[in-house]
């Protein structure tokens, strides 16, 4: 994974508090400084019209804007600034030093800037705490991310004080499914915990549009010419009957109802999710594991959850708990899609009726021609296939661009899917219209 830019690095040229570019990240600008209407943390600022402090002295003013520029700079630009930081802006200035000024990636020690976390719990576990005081949620996360990646602090979320003061999110999970199989017992509850608390936010979050996205789905795709009066569609039975139209009454004297069947209990269609455990798919493997819960439960589906490496494995009996699932994964190892794509086509009985998503990067380690022609015989059979390169927010994911390519001439869908867009994703492939991306690969 590759850290985001150091925010307070004055030589990034993205760097949305360049000086070249007076709007930045703050918001609306005073023409007065060029500066945001807003502090570094998006509070108002005092002395900028329409904020909630009003007019303040214009060296009061001034000091506050070297305070922002310094925070900026970081400590190097302590001489340029001319002023010194206290309370929060020091506190501030100190957490962005110690991540950002500190080390280099990959755990180097600096050139002369910075103290960096140091290697003990307790220290990271005050860090982790300040950050939390000081910065939005959005910026703790980033921040926390850039401290694992940066300064090599993995080994210290095996302390159970360490993993207790983070800020939990996707790719902390991601970090502690890689490390569960060598945490100490004193460590794997509180891990647990902090993994629960993600999966139980993405189910508030996904769950219940997941299920009525495709509940719906599922009874348009069962399509009758005796519907029940609820579950007549008049826009298609009135074009199913214009040959009876009627010019003398104008209207239409439908002989052909279309409609939806509805059987709540029976199962209508088969679901196999086949996801990449390597350690690139960290986050769409716990998404995936969430969308798997909430799939198996729904009594029209029979899903199918298998995890993949050079090695399968098939989770479908941990469906009821996607804690399980994810605990019962190995990120990391190579990838065999052929063989992962061999044990799904064994488990298929009603090729007509499945739906298989594969969740894949496609950098395949195993026989590049095998994996493909078992996905045109999936194809072939008549199983809905559909490849995901990623099933996360991160927007464009790294992958095989040949395989992807491949993939698509085949006629499979290829595409990468952030959560909130895979129910309607789903809807389609049950459905078996055109999947609704605007830029398939």
């Amino acid at each position: 994974m590759t850290a985001p830019q150091d925010p307070t690095d004055p030589t990034d040229p993205t760097d949305p508090a360049d000086p070249a570019d007076p709007a930045g990240p703050a918001g609306p600008t005073d023409p007065a400084d060029g500066l945001g209407t807003t502090d570094v943390l998006g509070t108002p600022r005092a002395g900028v019209p329409g904020t909630q402090d009003g007019p303040v002295p214009a060296a009061e003013a001034d000091d506050e804007r070297l305070g922002r520029w310094r925070l900026v700079l970081g400590p190097d630009g302590a001489g340029s600034a001319g002023r010194p930081l206290t309370g929060g802006d020091a506190a501030m200035d100190g957490a962005l030093t110690a991540l950002y000024g500190g080390k280099e990636p990959g755990g180097r020690a600096g050139t002369g800037r910075g103290a960096g976390l140091g290697a003990s719990a307790p220290s990271v576990a005050r860090w982790l705490g300040d950050i939390r005081t000081y910065f939005p949620r959005s910026v703790v996360q980033v921040m926390q991310r850039d401290a694992i990646d940066r300064l090599g602090l993995t080994a210290l979320l095996m302390e159970p004080e360490t993993l207790a003061a983070v800020e939990p999110d996707v790719h902390l999970v991601g970090a502690l499914l890689s490390l569960h199989k060598a945490m100490p017992e004193t460590t794997k509850e509180t891990a647990r915990a902090v993994v629960r608390t993600v999966v139980e936010d993405l189910e508030r979050r996904l769950a219940a549009r997941t299920r009525a996205t495709l509940t719906g789905a599922l009874d348009r795709s069962a399509a009758t010419g005796r519907p029940r009066s609820r579950d007549i569609d008049w826009g298609r039975t009135v074009r199913a009957n214009l040959g009876h139209y009627l010019p003398e009454h104008r209207t239409v004297v439908p002989e052909r109802l279309v409609g939806y069947a509805r059987a709540a209990r029976s199962v209508k269609k088969d679901v196999i999710l086949c996801v990449d455990q390597s350690g690139s798919m960290a986050a769409s493997l716990v998404h995936a594991a969430v969308f798997g819960a909430v799939l198996a439960s729904m009594r029209t589906l029979t899903t199918r959850l298998v995890v993949f490496d050079t090695a399968v494995a098939d989770l479908t009996d941990q469906l009821d708990d996607p804690i399980d699932v994810l605990f019962g994964t190995r990120l990391g190892g190579g990838t065999d899609i052929n063989r992962a794509l061999a044990y799904c086509q064994s488990r298929i009985t009603r090729p007509a009726d499945t739906v298989v998503v594969l969740v894949s990067d496609l950098y395949e380690g195993g026989v590049r021609d095998e994996m493909l022609k078992r996905a045109a015989a999936l194809t072939a059979s008549g199983v809905q296939f559909v490849t995901l390169l990623a099933l996360s927010d991160e927007g464009a994911p790294a992958y095989d661009r040949e395989h992807a390519a491949a993939l698509g001439a085949l006629g499979i869908p290829t595409l990468a899917c952030t959560p909130d867009h895979f129910p309607q994703l789903m809807a389609a492939a049950l459905e078996k219209r055109p999947l609704p991306v605007p830029d398939p690969v």
